[in-house]
């Protein structure tokens, strides 16, 4: 909040509201001195977010159609599979989303005890049936573990291998990348800030398919600047997390694979805010008699979990 308050408030307060673009560069002008990255990219993506959101407002139409639609629907991928659960809890989740939500993706984490991750891969992949099996590490391997986890999971089919070794470790990201089976595509970019950790990523060739989180990179106008430069290099964009703040912009996006439907977020979303997306057969969708993103802050509902000195909006 003192980011926004200090430093990104004053720069854009004279500035009209449709002017995203020059509110977006005078932000990032803003905190050139203090840092593009983490906190403040965040702040910035905030902002961003909520101009978008008013100027839709303002002009009576739902997001996705002032930003340009090139789909109806985006697929998500179910994502949890915690490594805190118990086999039996890994079933249970992944096969729920893959068997009755209707996702043809689904993911899990690993990493934690790399020795019994091949094993719970493989009741994993079980409990899915016909879908595809996703593998999300955080960067808790090196290199050699990496390769080790999927030669030993091969048989499994797994599709995507997410942040197998740090995602600030483009050369191991290009390594494993190099030396894994054909048919297995690693990911990485949830913490690209800047368009230069897109550009970094793109130019190691250490991604198959990059990601990208509109919270954290600069909002949409910073969404908007990545996918364009994976599209120069040929590759598809994920969209990490908060599949509310996703749904519309997903749908702009030509090279855009699939939204992260994420356990934790989910819910917080259907908890605290009307209108949050709905799965229906593997996709959501924009809600388009709603304008903006669509979504209406659940103040009483929230109420329990107030704890600052200021009153919620």
């Amino acid at each position: 909040m003192a980011v926004i308050k200090e430093l990104l408030a004053p720069a854009i307060t004279d500035r009209d509201c449709f002017d995203i673009a020059g509110c977006w560069a005078a932000m990032q002008r803003a905190v050139r001195n203090v840092g593009r990255s983490g906190i403040a990219s965040c702040a910035i993506s905030a902002i961003d977010l909520a101009l978008w959101d008013l100027k839709a407002q303002l002009l009576a139409v739902p997001l996705a159609k002032l930003l340009g639609c090139c789909r109806d629907t985006v697929p998500v991928y179910g994502s949890g599979g915690f490594t805190s659960y118990s086999n039996e809890e890994l079933g249970e989740q992944l096969g729920r989303w893959a068997k009755v939500d209707g996702c043809r993706f689904v993911k899990m984490k690993i990493g934690s005890d790399p020795e019994l991750d091949p094993k719970r891969a493989e009741f994993a992949w079980q409990a899915i049936g016909d879908c595809q099996l996703f593998v999300d590490a955080n960067g808790a391997f090196d290199v050699k573990q990496a390769l080790r986890f999927a030669a030993l999971t091969e048989d499994l089919g797994i599709r995507w291998f997410e942040e197998p070794v740090s995602s600030d470790d483009s050369a191991g990201l290009h390594a494993v990348r190099s030396r894994t089976p054909a048919g297995l595509e690693v990911a990485a970019g949830e913490y690209v800030f800047t368009l230069d950790d897109a550009r970094h990523l793109l130019s190691e060739d250490a991604v198959d398919v990059l990601q990208a989180d509109v919270t954290r990179c600069g909002g949409i106008t910073g969404f908007l600047k990545i996918a364009a430069l994976a599209e120069a290099k040929h590759i598809d964009i994920s969209a990490h997390c908060a599949p509310s703040m996703h749904r519309h912009l997903a749908c702009a996006v030509p090279r855009l694979r699939h939204i992260e439907w994420f356990h934790d977020h989910v819910r917080i979303e259907q908890m605290l805010f009307d209108g949050a997306p709905a799965l229906r057969d593997g996709d959501i969708a924009p809600d388009l008699s709603r304008f903006g993103h669509g979504l209406g802050f659940k103040a009483v509902d929230a109420a329990p979990y107030h704890t600052s000195g200021e009153a919620l909006a």
